[in-house]
């Protein structure tokens, strides 16, 4: 697969970017805004989030490539067997057809199961999660790319713009939700940054030492509001160094993604809290009572 040349003229960005703003995003914008969607693929799907960040910039320029904006396509995926929306650009040939998306955010999930649903990309989840370089020369080897320096290509971007940090914690963290906690998200000494989920709330991610009394006092929200706004199932105190602790009430469903497939052993309690869903609506929509049991590998989740 080919990656795609920067698109000179400049377009309407949508799906992350606001409307009718018109400019070209860097590569730290675009890593600051899709960050956590590629630590959640890394969650669910066992791909190091700086290959799919420094892949999603090579492929759609920074996002501002027209299948990208066009499209909601940042990893060129052309159609192979695809049956849903479809777009057609000059590429290797004249009028290939590539897959075309809602959103971006489907984008990144569908590029994660494009490589968990080949047999030709299966030796690369042999390796170690943080083995950015091993997945570099894998996905070339496996035929991703056509251009010899792909590999390098995404090595240096990841080294650049320290993409493996995401990688840092990797599955044998005991608390998956530290992921979408940035490694470079810059916290004023004593305080908290505030992040936006993808599901369009604002979360802090809990320090070591924290307590819902001392957040609370921070941003002077109600202690009952941030047991109400958070499922941990009690209303405990000390917090676990990486929790996201949500500011604002989690949404009822996903803004975003259809479902969530669970890849690796966590709980329904676990998901409401990476997607930012609450509790309640998450057990209903999946006939799920035990939200504390670990779901079994394959389980699909409805999040809208």
């Amino acid at each position: 697969m080919k990656y795609f040349s920067l698109f000179v003229g400049l377009f309407t960005f949508v799906g992350a970017f606001s409307a009718n703003v018109e400019k070209k995003y860097t590569q730290e914008e675009y890593v600051s805004t899709w960050k956590s969607v590629a630590i959640g693929q890394m969650i669910q799907y066992k791909i190091p989030a700086s290959i799919t960040m420094a892949q999603g910039i090579l492929e759609s320029g920074n996002g501002n490539s027209m299948l990208a904006q066009q499209a909601n396509n940042h990893f060129g995926i052309k159609c192979h067997n695809w049956t849903g929306e479809k777009i057609y650009i000059d590429d290797d040939q004249k009028g290939e057809c590539f897959r075309s998306y809602s959103s971006a955010n489907e984008s990144f999930e569908d590029h994660s199961k494009f490589l968990t649903e080949r047999t030709r990309y299966a030796s690369l989840f042999n390796l170690k999660s943080n083995d950015y370089k091993g997945w570099a020369q894998g996905l070339k080897d496996a035929g991703y790319a056509t251009n010899p320096k792909y590999p390098q290509l995404l090595i240096d971007l990841i080294e650049r713009l320290k993409l493996n940090e995401f990688d840092e914690v990797g599955s044998e963290t005991a608390n998956p939700t530290a992921l979408l906690a940035s490694s470079n998200t810059k916290v004023v000494e004593g305080q908290h940054a505030v992040v936006l989920h993808k599901n369009k709330i604002k979360y802090i991610v809990a320090k070591k030492g924290d307590t819902f009394y001392r957040i609370s006092k921070e941003f002077s929200v109600g202690l009952w509001q941030l047991y109400k706004y958070n499922d941990f199932g009690n209303k405990k105190d000390v917090l676990e160094e990486g929790d996201i602790i949500y500011l604002q009430p989690k949404r009822r469903r996903s803004k975003s993604v259809e479902t969530f497939s669970v890849n690796n052993p966590l709980s329904l309690r676990m998901i409401s809290q990476l997607e930012g869903i609450r509790l309640e609506s998450l057990m209903d929509k999946n006939n799920i009572s035990s939200p504390d049991e670990l779901l079994p590998r394959g389980e699909k989740i409805v999040l809208k």
